[in-house]
C-alpha cells in the first residue's frame, strides 16, 4: 500500500533509481540529478529535510521511495507554507502525486496552516493536473519567473485554503516519524 514518510539515508539507492532517466526532474534538485549514491544520500540530507520550516516526505510504494511530497518556506506567522511534488516516471499516472499533496494538505491544515501554495511551469500540464486534483486553485500567471539555462518559463500558481472543500480522492496515509 503506498504511503507517505519522512525520507531515511537508506533511501539513497531508491533516490537514484528514481531520478535516472528522468531529466525533467532536473528543476526539482537544484539543476543536477544525483548521479551517485553519495550525492543522492547527500541530496537528502541537505534537501529532503523534516523540521519546523521545511517537511518532506517519501511517496513509498512497496517499501521503495518512488517521489516526494512536501512543505517548505513553512511560516507561522501567517500561517502559509510553499508545496511541492515530484515523483519517478515508473510512479506516475496512478494518483500518487495527488492523492499525496492531499494527504499534506490535510495534515498542514490540522497542524494550523491556512494557506498552502504551489507553481508549475505553464508547459507542463501533468503538474497542474495534480494541484487541481487535491483541491489547489488556479489564481494566475507569474510571467518569465523561473530560468532554466537560457530560457525563462512562465508559471502557474495555485492555492488551497484551510476552508476549502477536501477533494473528492483518497489521500495517502501519512507518517510523522
Amino acid at each position: 500500500m503506498p504511503r507517505l514518510r519522512p525520507w531515511l539515508p537508506s533511501d539513497a539507492p531508491a533516490l537514484l533509481d528514481a531520478v535516472s532517466g528522468a531529466p525533467d526532474l532536473g528543476p526539482q534538485f537544484g539543476g543536477a540529478l544525483p548521479a551517485t549514491p553519495d550525492e543522492a544520500a547527500a541530496h537528502i540530507e541537505r534537501s529532503l529535510l523534516f523540521h519546523e520550516r521545511s517537511k518532506n516526505w517519501a511517496v513509498e510504494v512497496d517499501g521503495v521511495a518512488v517521489g516526494n511530497v512536501g512543505l517548505s518556506a513553512i511560516e507561522r506567522t501567517h500561517d502559509t507554507a510553499w508545496a511541492h511534488y515530484w515523483l519517478a516516471p515508473a510512479a506516475r499516472g496512478r494518483g500518487l502525486a495527488a492523492r499525496g499533496l492531499a494527504a499534506v494538505a490535510a495534515w498542514a491544515f490540522g497542524d494550523g496552516l491556512f494557506r498552502l501554495e504551489l507553481g508549475h511551469r505553464v508547459n507542463n500540464p501533468a503538474s497542474c493536473a495534480v494541484a487541481r486534483a487535491a483541491g489547489f486553485a488556479a489564481e494566475g500567471i507569474e510571467r518569465a519567473k523561473l530560468r532554466y539555462g537560457a530560457e525563462r518559463f512562465d508559471v502557474e500558481t495555485h492555492a488551497r485554503l484551510a476552508t476549502d472543500p477536501a477533494p473528492q480522492l483518497e489521500p495517502l496515509p501519512l507518517l510523522l516519524a
